[in-house]
């Protein structure tokens, strides 16, 4: 099996008032070709550790690995890179950028990395159309529906060809139909050399992972697993 994602011993505290500890000694391989749910109550960690894979946040103690690759807390140009190249991120709240077009919000990541600006548009034009909105191509944020947004999140995720697919209670403000499409097109996205990593508080949608992570007080219980 290839360990693409190895976590061990991570910790993680905020220090306020009083050391806090979200997360608490982990460590778990996440395989190419899998998908992994991510179930557990409001402050239990889902988020942080996701943060953590998406190197968008750094552990307090215990190291991560990408494709054998030690990630450098304090190296933040080359964690940028690796993001950008590697990991596609969507998010609750879409996350797009208001003041742009779908389609500009879908080919500028791919833009900083190619510097190509017309195959950018190109590829755009292909995830965007794949996720059912060709339609929408020219819209702004505010004049999509919330599902709309989504699937547009989908495809920015997707521009840069990611190893690594992480979402972040994706359906959360979602209707159970757009819930259903939005998690129908992720797991479309699983193939032998992608991982797929998402956090719920929908059970349905976490029991067709092909691993179950439960989450609670900064500890995790395994289902499902075979590493």
């Amino acid at each position: 099996m290839n360990n693409y994602i190895k976590i061990k011993n991570l910790t993680k505290k905020y220090e306020k008032n009083k050391s806090i500890k979200v997360l608490n000694d982990i460590s778990f391989n996440f395989e190419t070709g899998k998908t992994y749910s991510i179930m557990g109550p409001s402050g239990s960690g889902k988020s942080t550790l996701l943060n953590l894979i998406s190197l968008i946040d750094t552990p307090t103690t215990g190291s991560i690995e990408i494709s054998s690759n030690r990630i450098k807390s304090n190296n933040k140009i080359e964690n940028d890179l690796i993001r950008a190249k590697q990991i596609g991120i969507i998010y609750q709240d879409k996350n797009l950028l208001s003041d742009f077009t779908a389609l500009e919000n879908v080919y500028l990541p791919n833009l900083l990395v190619s510097k190509e600006k017309q195959k950018s548009i190109e590829l755009a034009k292909k995830l965007i159309k794949n996720v059912g909105m060709s339609s929408r191509i020219n819209h702004f944020p505010n004049e999509l529906s919330g599902g709309e947004n989504q699937r547009i999140a989908i495809a920015r995720a997707l521009i840069n060809n990611p190893d690594i697919i992480l979402a972040d209670e994706p359906t959360g403000n979602l209707d159970t139909y757009n819930a259903k499409l939005v998690f129908e097109i992720l797991f479309n996205l699983k193939n032998k050399n992608r991982i797929i990593i998402f956090a719920t508080h929908n059970r349905y949608f976490a029991n067709m992972a092909d691993c179950k992570i439960m989450m609670n007080d900064g500890n995790v219980q395994i289902i499902n697993a075979t590493s």
